[in-house]
């Protein structure tokens, strides 16, 4: 977990549940709430609440495996299998840079600019991937709907880390 909640170096049983209740999560957040975007090969989904959250709750290398993997699940089982490479490079990144700002930049400073952090390069990511895909109009036209997809991830990631924190605080687990 990240220095924010527990000694970032030592990983127990309790790790892998969460990492693997994490990437399940991610996966089913992906899959639910899709939203096709006209003009662009994809979906806006609700996936990168918990890549972020994962990010900032449990630091880099676990946010990173938690959304590239989960979110590249996602894709294969909804027949999205050619993003799934892209996504998992571009959702692993966010994942990772995120936790890696957050455990860098202490307090509500780190973490606000690791999900922003994080929100850009996923986009960026998929504007790059989709470059080699479809072309420069195709993956321009994705671009509103991955920013908004990020912003709403930003935002509900922040608000459901800070909650958990505080309770985690409270309970002192």
């Amino acid at each position: 977990m990240s220095s924010h909640t527990y000694e970032a170096n030592k990983f127990q049983t309790k790790d892998f549940v969460i990492c693997g209740i994490l990437m399940a999560l991610t996966t089913i957040m992906t899959m639910i709430v899709q939203i096709p975007v006209v003009g662009a090969h994809g979906y806006v989904n609700m996936g990168d609440t918990v890549v972020l959250f994962s990010g900032l709750y449990l630091g880099k290398k676990h946010g990173g495996i938690i959304g590239g993997v989960g979110s590249a699940l996602a894709d294969v089982i909804l027949g999205y299998a050619i993003y799934a490479p892209v996504t998992l490079v571009a959702k692993g990144l966010e994942g990772f840079l995120c936790g890696l700002i957050a455990e860098k930049v202490s307090g509500k400073k780190g973490n606000v600019i690791g999900t922003i952090i994080g929100g850009i390069v996923m986009v960026s990511g998929y504007f790059i991937g989709e470059i080699f895909m479809y072309g420069i109009q195709t993956s321009l036209a994705a671009v509103p709907a991955n920013s908004l997809q990020a912003t709403f991830g930003i935002v509900t990631s922040l608000l459901i880390y800070t909650a958990v924190k505080r309770s985690l605080d409270k309970s002192k687990i």
